[in-house]
Protein backbone atom coordinates (compact mmCIF):
# COMPACT_ATOMS: atom_id res chain seq x y z
CA UNK A 1 0.00 0.00 0.00
CA UNK A 2 1.07 3.66 -0.68
CA UNK A 3 1.57 5.49 2.16
CA UNK A 4 0.24 9.27 2.16
CA UNK A 5 0.84 10.72 5.84
CA UNK A 6 4.15 9.73 7.50
CA UNK A 7 4.90 10.97 10.77
CA UNK A 8 8.01 10.19 12.68
CA UNK A 9 8.55 11.09 16.30
CA UNK A 10 6.06 14.18 16.39
CA UNK A 11 6.35 16.89 19.05
CA UNK A 12 4.57 19.58 20.32
CA UNK A 13 5.08 21.88 22.94
CA UNK A 14 3.45 24.80 23.70
CA UNK A 15 4.72 27.23 26.77
CA UNK A 16 1.38 28.79 28.84
CA UNK A 17 2.48 31.10 31.31
CA UNK A 18 5.45 29.80 32.83
CA UNK A 19 4.57 26.00 32.41
CA UNK A 20 5.58 23.89 29.10
CA UNK A 21 2.99 22.05 27.67
CA UNK A 22 3.64 18.64 25.93
CA UNK A 23 0.77 18.16 23.93
CA UNK A 24 2.33 15.85 21.66
CA UNK A 25 5.56 13.22 23.09
CA UNK A 26 6.36 11.15 20.02
CA UNK A 27 4.13 10.61 18.00
CA UNK A 28 4.63 7.36 14.86
CA UNK A 29 1.99 7.35 12.42
CA UNK A 30 1.36 6.04 8.88
CA UNK A 31 -2.16 6.41 7.23
CA UNK A 32 -2.39 4.88 3.60
CA UNK A 33 -4.63 6.20 0.41
CA UNK A 34 -7.70 5.29 0.64
CA UNK A 35 -7.65 3.98 4.43
CA UNK A 36 -10.77 5.02 6.41
CA UNK A 37 -9.41 6.05 9.88
CA UNK A 38 -11.14 7.16 12.75
CA UNK A 39 -8.71 9.13 15.49
CA UNK A 40 -10.43 9.32 18.88
CA UNK A 41 -8.60 10.15 22.53
CA UNK A 42 -9.90 12.12 25.80
CA UNK A 43 -9.88 15.60 26.44
CA UNK A 44 -6.15 16.70 26.81
CA UNK A 45 -4.72 13.54 24.89
CA UNK A 46 -3.49 15.50 22.12
CA UNK A 47 -6.30 14.99 19.47
CA UNK A 48 -6.75 18.34 18.61
CA UNK A 49 -3.17 19.01 18.68
CA UNK A 50 -2.46 16.15 16.22
CA UNK A 51 -5.40 17.13 13.92
CA UNK A 52 -4.20 20.25 13.39
CA UNK A 53 -0.28 18.82 12.82
CA UNK A 54 -2.32 16.05 10.21
CA UNK A 55 -4.42 19.38 8.53
CA UNK A 56 -0.72 21.49 8.54
CA UNK A 57 -2.33 24.59 10.54
CA UNK A 58 0.80 23.72 12.47
CA UNK A 59 3.87 22.81 12.98
CA UNK A 60 5.52 19.91 15.16
CA UNK A 61 8.16 21.20 17.61
CA UNK A 62 10.53 18.43 16.64
CA UNK A 63 10.50 14.74 14.37
CA UNK A 64 9.20 14.88 10.18
CA UNK A 65 5.75 14.67 8.91
CA UNK A 66 5.76 13.56 5.19
CA UNK A 67 2.64 14.54 3.38
CA UNK A 68 2.02 12.69 -0.31
CA UNK A 69 5.80 12.12 -0.63
CA UNK A 70 6.63 16.30 0.75
CA UNK A 71 8.13 17.07 3.64
CA UNK A 72 5.93 19.73 5.46
CA UNK A 73 7.10 19.81 9.07
CA UNK A 74 9.21 23.04 8.46
CA UNK A 75 7.21 24.70 6.03
CA UNK A 76 6.28 28.10 6.59
CA UNK A 77 2.97 29.68 6.67
CA UNK A 78 2.45 30.49 3.15
CA UNK A 79 3.93 27.13 2.17
CA UNK A 80 1.46 25.32 4.53
CA UNK A 81 -1.65 27.24 3.15
CA UNK A 82 -0.24 26.19 -0.65
CA UNK A 83 -0.40 22.50 0.92
CA UNK A 84 -4.12 23.03 2.39
CA UNK A 85 -6.01 23.90 -0.39
CA UNK A 86 -3.89 21.46 -2.27
CA UNK A 87 -4.15 18.40 -0.81
CA UNK A 88 -6.51 18.39 2.51
CA UNK A 89 -10.18 19.54 2.50
CA UNK A 90 -11.89 20.24 5.86
CA UNK A 91 -15.30 19.25 7.21
CA UNK A 92 -15.89 20.98 10.66
CA UNK A 93 -18.83 20.53 13.29
CA UNK A 94 -19.90 24.20 12.86
CA UNK A 95 -20.20 23.45 9.33
CA UNK A 96 -18.14 27.44 8.80
CA UNK A 97 -19.98 28.72 6.47
CA UNK A 98 -20.49 32.05 4.58
CA UNK A 99 -24.01 33.24 5.85
CA UNK A 100 -24.68 35.03 2.65
CA UNK A 101 -23.45 33.29 -0.09
CA UNK A 102 -25.59 30.23 -1.75
CA UNK A 103 -24.44 26.98 -1.18
CA UNK A 104 -23.05 27.09 -4.78
CA UNK A 105 -21.13 29.87 -3.79
CA UNK A 106 -19.76 28.62 -0.47
CA UNK A 107 -18.50 25.21 -2.55
CA UNK A 108 -17.10 27.08 -4.69
CA UNK A 109 -14.91 29.75 -2.51
CA UNK A 110 -11.92 27.03 -2.54
CA UNK A 111 -11.66 27.70 -6.07
CA UNK A 112 -10.81 31.45 -5.84
CA UNK A 113 -7.89 30.56 -4.08
CA UNK A 114 -6.64 28.60 -6.37
CA UNK A 115 -7.16 31.13 -9.51
CA UNK A 116 -9.86 28.95 -10.90
CA UNK A 117 -11.79 30.75 -13.75
CA UNK A 118 -15.34 31.60 -12.66
CA UNK A 119 -17.19 29.09 -15.47
CA UNK A 120 -15.00 26.37 -14.29
CA UNK A 121 -15.63 27.26 -10.69
CA UNK A 122 -19.61 26.75 -10.92
CA UNK A 123 -19.03 23.22 -13.08
CA UNK A 124 -16.71 21.83 -10.50
CA UNK A 125 -19.13 23.81 -7.82
CA UNK A 126 -22.21 22.17 -9.00
CA UNK A 127 -20.77 18.67 -10.04
CA UNK A 128 -20.07 18.07 -6.52
CA UNK A 129 -23.46 19.22 -4.59
CA UNK A 130 -24.98 16.82 -7.30
CA UNK A 131 -22.49 14.37 -5.88
CA UNK A 132 -24.19 15.25 -2.23
CA UNK A 133 -27.73 14.82 -3.60
CA UNK A 134 -28.21 19.11 -3.13
CA UNK A 135 -28.86 19.86 -6.91
CA UNK A 136 -32.18 21.35 -6.03
CA UNK A 137 -30.55 23.63 -3.42
CA UNK A 138 -27.39 25.46 -5.09
CA UNK A 139 -29.01 28.90 -4.71
CA UNK A 140 -30.15 28.35 -1.14
CA UNK A 141 -28.26 30.13 1.72
CA UNK A 142 -27.15 28.37 4.95
CA UNK A 143 -30.29 30.13 6.92
CA UNK A 144 -32.85 28.09 4.55
CA UNK A 145 -31.39 24.38 4.39
CA UNK A 146 -31.61 21.97 7.65
CA UNK A 147 -28.50 21.42 9.73
CA UNK A 148 -27.91 17.90 7.44
CA UNK A 149 -27.61 19.94 4.27
CA UNK A 150 -25.51 22.37 5.78
CA UNK A 151 -23.14 19.82 6.47
CA UNK A 152 -23.45 18.38 3.14
CA UNK A 153 -22.64 21.98 1.71
CA UNK A 154 -19.51 21.57 3.75
CA UNK A 155 -18.35 18.01 2.65
CA UNK A 156 -18.77 19.17 -0.95
CA UNK A 157 -16.63 22.16 -0.43
CA UNK A 158 -14.15 20.15 0.94
CA UNK A 159 -14.28 17.40 -2.06
CA UNK A 160 -14.38 20.89 -4.62
CA UNK A 161 -10.52 20.95 -4.81
CA UNK A 162 -10.28 16.42 -5.19
CA UNK A 163 -7.75 16.62 -2.17
CA UNK A 164 -5.71 13.90 -1.03
CA UNK A 165 -7.17 13.67 2.07
CA UNK A 166 -10.52 14.71 3.51
CA UNK A 167 -10.13 15.36 7.37
CA UNK A 168 -13.41 15.60 9.42
CA UNK A 169 -13.84 17.20 12.85
CA UNK A 170 -16.79 15.71 14.50
CA UNK A 171 -18.85 16.11 11.61
CA UNK A 172 -21.86 15.04 13.40
CA UNK A 173 -21.27 16.83 16.34
CA UNK A 174 -24.18 19.12 15.44
CA UNK A 175 -26.54 16.87 14.21
CA UNK A 176 -29.38 14.40 15.04
CA UNK A 177 -28.88 10.87 15.18
CA UNK A 178 -30.82 10.24 12.45
CA UNK A 179 -28.76 12.77 10.00
CA UNK A 180 -25.31 11.92 11.83
CA UNK A 181 -26.45 8.45 10.21
CA UNK A 182 -27.19 9.48 6.94
CA UNK A 183 -23.74 12.15 7.28
CA UNK A 184 -21.58 8.97 7.69
CA UNK A 185 -23.73 7.08 5.03
CA UNK A 186 -22.10 10.37 2.71
CA UNK A 187 -18.12 9.57 4.40
CA UNK A 188 -18.85 5.76 3.16
CA UNK A 189 -19.72 6.71 -0.23
CA UNK A 190 -17.05 9.45 -0.56
CA UNK A 191 -14.33 6.74 0.90
CA UNK A 192 -15.56 3.73 -2.12
CA UNK A 193 -14.63 6.42 -4.70
CA UNK A 194 -10.96 6.63 -3.75
CA UNK A 195 -10.76 9.41 -1.09
CA UNK A 196 -8.52 8.72 1.86
CA UNK A 197 -11.09 9.73 5.45
CA UNK A 198 -9.24 10.80 8.45
CA UNK A 199 -12.36 11.16 11.33
CA UNK A 200 -11.55 12.73 14.39
CA UNK A 201 -14.29 12.41 17.41
CA UNK A 202 -15.16 11.63 20.62
CA UNK A 203 -18.17 9.25 19.95
CA UNK A 204 -17.55 5.21 19.42
CA UNK A 205 -20.42 4.33 17.30
CA UNK A 206 -19.12 7.18 15.03
CA UNK A 207 -15.54 5.98 15.08
CA UNK A 208 -16.97 2.55 14.34
CA UNK A 209 -17.89 3.28 10.50
CA UNK A 210 -13.99 3.84 10.26
CA UNK A 211 -12.26 0.83 9.17
CA UNK A 212 -9.31 1.41 11.60
CA UNK A 213 -9.48 3.25 14.84
CA UNK A 214 -5.99 5.34 16.16
CA UNK A 215 -6.36 6.35 20.30
CA UNK A 216 -4.39 8.70 21.76
CA UNK A 217 -3.44 9.44 25.10
CA UNK A 218 -1.10 11.96 27.24
CA UNK A 219 0.22 12.89 23.81
CA UNK A 220 0.89 9.12 22.32
CA UNK A 221 -0.50 6.68 20.38
CA UNK A 222 -2.08 4.42 22.62
CA UNK A 223 -3.71 1.66 20.30
CA UNK A 224 -3.97 1.52 16.42
CA UNK A 225 -6.33 -1.31 15.67
CA UNK A 226 -7.81 -2.42 12.16
CA UNK A 227 -12.05 -2.41 12.79
CA UNK A 228 -12.94 -5.49 11.11
CA UNK A 229 -16.51 -5.03 11.07
CA UNK A 230 -17.30 -1.13 10.19
CA UNK A 231 -20.74 -0.10 10.61
CA UNK A 232 -22.28 0.45 7.36
CA UNK A 233 -25.19 2.67 6.75
CA UNK A 234 -27.98 0.64 4.93
CA UNK A 235 -31.05 1.12 2.66
CA UNK A 236 -29.91 4.95 2.14
CA UNK A 237 -31.57 6.75 -0.23
CA UNK A 238 -31.04 10.14 -1.95
CA UNK A 239 -33.54 12.14 -0.31
CA UNK A 240 -32.45 15.46 1.45
CA UNK A 241 -31.49 15.21 5.23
Amino acid sequence: MESIIKLSSITRHYTVGTELVKALRGVNLEIYKNEYVALMGPSGSGKSTLMNMLGCLDTPTSGTYILNGTDVSSMTDNQLAEVRNKEIGFVFQTFNLLPRSTALENVALPLIYKGVKKSEREIRAKEVLTQVNLADRMDHRPNELSGGQRQRVAIARALVNKPSIILADEPTGNLDTKTSVEIMGLFEDIHNLGNTIILVTHEEDIARHAHRIVRLRDGVVESDEHNDNPVRVKNRTAEMI
